[in-house]
């Protein structure tokens, strides 16, 4: 039994029974706050029971935590995805399961297979054979409609296409992929996606909590996570700073800040269950009144974790309370290091803004973490370069400020590979190829560690790329997942003997009227919105950060919900 407290308990008996997936090990989706937030929003239900389910470790069986029954005694298996490298897991733990992986291949209900997380409203389109219906979108707006419907359906029709299409014509969130047909050119792009059913829309509208309802906080406190014994709470949700490769900052849109009350309160209930908790945002500086949060944490004498924060935000108060904290490190985003391409992604960061963060992250005696990409648009090697040099002279700054006290802060360096994604400015673009990721490197390696002092690491540029195919895939690259798994996860071996050539997904540029896979899905952004972006990021010009203002329709999303 893994070493935590909350778990929910509940016989099955009467109830709505929902087998709750995350396709990966037990540390990696105990981390994840939306999934205990489906768990809390089921299981406060009396009608519902809701029990969770991993990939299982090396010799255990794939039971449920709460009660150790198999997956097949459930009358829905949901899974949570976060990230599209784990959709590989969903396909074993069904097989694991003894559940047929093909929803074609599912006629009998229960149990149904679906599926909600970020993933699925970027692009869920690579897994569509394998789910009977997808969720799109946040739980708080949705969730309780489909369960109602659920219990009003289940038993209720003697075809599963029936169910589905009862669902499909009562949630505007659900997406049920049999229920849309895709025809093809001959260069392979798609000519037309459309219902194949009466009275279903042509584009699904994606579930949003705006106003947010509440503060999202963790429901089980568990030793056996990536944030061990803490109580995760989300400030905020989604980000108004428009960086133009980062999905999430586009598909929450629009951003949603809890006032200062609400989130005061629930770190004080929080602080009554532990002293350590996690505080998630996609951009903590923007949090109104941050500064009087993290205080109150400290007079309480608890401790508490943040995520990446901006360098135009820091300053030696900042810095004091995280310290106080016991945090030992700061964690930056610079993405790029030449300014040129930190225009081109709208990042609004000046170089004097990094170094003059790093010389204060010194001076208050803490280690520093700086995130850069490789494989931008637009990159040339002079931009790799001036990542090597914008290193070196954070770390001359930072030396030149902590050496006289005795003590040299460290400096961590992580370099991932850039992957477009749905919903960005950049989901025309094509990726870089995998051979030029290992040669840039394998050079920035070399150099960096030259200099001394500084660890560094890497994404691996092969996982990047099947990152990509998933994210910019159509259902064809369906059959290249089911290859994989075939293969006992080699993909090497599934892209050599698919029929489909993965390359056309990754690494081709797409035109603005093209019809992507994902173009059925509304989140309420205008696709007009996006290309001129992408025009005003490869003229490196960047816009306005989101002003938030009632009324606004520039990007379209507020003027959809009303915000």
């Amino acid at each position: 039994m893994k070493k935590e407290k909350g778990g929910i308990r509940k016989k099955k008996k009467g109830r709505l029974s929902f087998a709750l997936v995350y396709p990966n090990l037990y540390h990696v989706g105990m981390s994840s706050l939306g999934f205990q937030l489906v768990y809390s929003i089921l299981n406060r239900r009396d009608e519902v029971v809701a029990e969770r389910f991993f990939l299982p470790e090396e010799g255990e069986k794939l039971r449920s935590v709460e009660s150790n029954l198999p997956l097949d005694k459930f009358h829905v298996i949901a899974f949570s995805i976060s990230f599209e490298n784990d959709y590989i897991n969903v396909l074993k733990i069904l097989n694991l399961g003894g559940i047929p992986l093909f929803s074609k291949e599912r006629q009998n209900v229960p149990p149904l297979v679906i599926a909600g997380g970020i993933t699925t409203f970027l692009n869920p389109e690579p897994l569509s054979p394998f789910i009977d219906f997808f969720i799109l979108g946040e739980a708080e707006k949705c969730l309780d409609n489909v369960v109602d419907l659920l219990i009003d359906s289940l038993g209720k029709f003697s075809k599963k296409e029936d169910l589905l299409l009862f669902l499909a014509k009562n949630e505007e969130s659900i997406y049920v992929p049999s229920f849309y047909d895709v025809e093809y050119n001959a260069d392979g792009t798609i000519r037309s996606f459309y219902p194949n059913k009466k009275d279903l829309p042509e584009r699904i509208k994606v579930a949003k909590d705006v106003p947010l309802r509440s503060v999202a906080s963790s429901v089980i406190i568990s030793h056996d996570t990536e944030f061990s014994d803490r109580i995760l709470i989300e400030l905020s949700r989604g980000c108004k700073r428009s960086c133009r490769f980062c999905a999430a900052g586009y598909v929450y849109r629009p951003p949603r800040f809890h006032n200062s009350s609400d989130l005061l309160n629930s770190i004080e209930e929080s602080l009554k269950k532990t002293d350590n908790l996690g505080l998630l945002s996609a951009s903590v500086c923007d949090v109104p009144n941050i500064k009087e949060i993290l205080g109150f944490i400290c007079e309480k004498g608890a401790k508490f974790s943040i995520s990446s924060i901006r360098a135009d935000f820091v300053d030696l108060e900042f810095l004091s309370y995280l310290k106080k904290s016991g945090q030992k490190k700061v964690t930056l985003g610079i993405e790029a290091g030449s300014e040129r391409l930190r225009s081109l992604i709208n990042k609004h960061l000046k170089e004097d803004q990094i170094i003059n963060t790093a010389i204060l992250v010194a001076k208050a005696e803490l280690s520093i973490k700086l995130y850069f990409m490789i494989g931008l648009p637009k990159e040339e090697w002079q931009d790799i370069e001036e990542i090597l040099r914008l290193i070196k002279l954070i770390k001359h700054n930072m030396i030149k400020e902590s050496a006289p006290k005795g003590k040299v802060s460290g400096i961590r360096i992580n370099i991932s590979c850039f992957v477009p994604k749905p919903f960005t400015p950049f989901q025309w673009t094509a990726m870089d190829e995998v051979d030029s990721l290992k040669k840039k490197q394998k050079w920035l390696s070399k150099e960096i560690r030259k200099l001394g002092g500084i660890r560094v690491s890497f994404d691996v540029p092969k996982w990047a790329y099947i990152q990509a195919l998933l994210s910019l895939g159509d259902r064809r690259v369906g059959n290249l997942l089911f290859l994989a798994f075939s293969f006992d996860g080699n993909w090497k071996k599934a892209l050599k003997n698919s029929d489909i050539n993965p390359d056309f997904f990754v690494y081709r540029n797409r035109s603005y009227d093209e019809i992507l896979p994902w173009d059925f899905i509304n989140h309420g952004i205008k696709k007009d919105y996006l290309k001129k972006e992408a025009d005003l990021a490869f003229s490196y010009k960047q816009t306005e950060i989101c002003p938030l203002i009632k009324g606004c329709k520039k990007c379209g999303v507020c003027y959809l919900f009303e915000y």
